[in-house]
């Protein structure tokens, strides 16, 4: 029997679920943890989606994620492709780290939104140690919303839905952590002093359009660093390596480009190049030298 379709727009805020296989657990200690959270990290620099929450236990992962534009099957492809990589590697296995595929659910309802905010931070009350005080647990972002600590990983977006709970940061802390702690009982979710936001929940959040074209991030690419256009069939020159890499990286955040396509856009490449100079572009974006230049690209293209 086919699998059924998965239902997804580029606007939509998800539920992700993402098991390993019953015989091995997802992750065997905390370096794993890290790692993966690097990697959401590392894919959200690329495609530029918005994490509203996550838990890393030891066979799951759950997230809140906003497509913000993007493919969520991209992304989610990219982050566990590269973490299964990463696990086989290091734990010396073979063969597949994931059940299937990753589940997602769209959330299209405040109040949903808010038990599954609740249930994906109250996960961690299943771990010895933690029954109790869920916040203490490392790899999920529960502390970050009740301003216990700062998100080491700059991963988690907590405006979107404690601003639900009131304009006071400490009183939109304190009706969060109830939530949390008594989310299976109805009436304390009830009491909570919500603010009074209009029906639909995602007013105020600006999605990134992309349906930019691709000849434009060129022409300001080779603009910008001083090459010509014909250059870029280089192979081995340091300036235009990075310009492509940045363009590379521009056509995959910003039209949704998969490798095979930018492979006909820019002729003469294989598709392992294209992943190589995307991750390139994803460490060079995060230099002071280039920190703006999508900005600035995306300021010009608006004008």
């Amino acid at each position: 029997m086919p699998r059924e379709a998965r239902k997804k727009t580029h606007d939509s805020i998800f539920h992700i679920m993402a098991r390993s296989i019953s015989e091995v657990d997802l992750f065997k200690g905390k370096d794993d943890k890290k790692k993966y959270l690097s990697l959401v990290k590392k894919y959200q620099t690329l495609y530029k989606f918005r994490v509203y929450g996550y838990c890393l236990m030891d066979n799951h992962v759950h997230m809140i994620v906003d497509a913000n534009g993007a493919d969520i099957s991209d992304v989610m492809h990219s982050i566990n492709f590269a973490y299964a990589l990463y696990f086989n590697f290091e734990h010396k296995r073979h063969g597949h780290l994931f059940q299937d595929r990753f589940k997602s659910k769209i959330i299209d309802d405040e109040n949903y939104l808010f038990a599954l905010s609740a249930y994906v931070h109250n996960n961690p009350t299943d771990i010895k140690g933690y029954e109790d005080c869920p916040e203490k647990y490392e790899f999920s972002s529960l502390s970050v919303y009740l301003g216990l600590k700062q998100d080491p990983y700059e991963l988690v977006d907590d405006s979107f839905i404690m601003g639900m709970f009131g304009d006071n940061k400490r009183i939109a802390r304190e009706n969060y952590r109830k939530l949390v702690y008594m989310c299976n009982d109805e009436k304390v979710i009830e009491d909570i002093e919500f603010v009074d936001e209009p029906t639909e929940y995602r007013s105020g959040r600006r999605i990134l359009i992309r349906n930019i074209n691709a000849d434009e991030i060129i022409k300001f690419i080779i603009s910008k660093m001083g090459i010509s256009k014909l250059k870029l069939h280089s192979k081995h020159c340091k300036g235009v390596i990075e310009a492509k890499a940045i363009i590379v990286f521009m056509m995959r955040s910003l039209c949704n480009y998969k490798c095979s396509y930018i492979c006909k856009v820019l002729g003469n490449i294989t598709q392992g190049r294209v992943s190589m100079l995307s991750s390139i572009g994803i460490g060079l974006i995060d230099e002071e030298r280039y920190g703006g230049i999508v900005e600035e690209f995306l300021n010009c293209y608006a004008c």
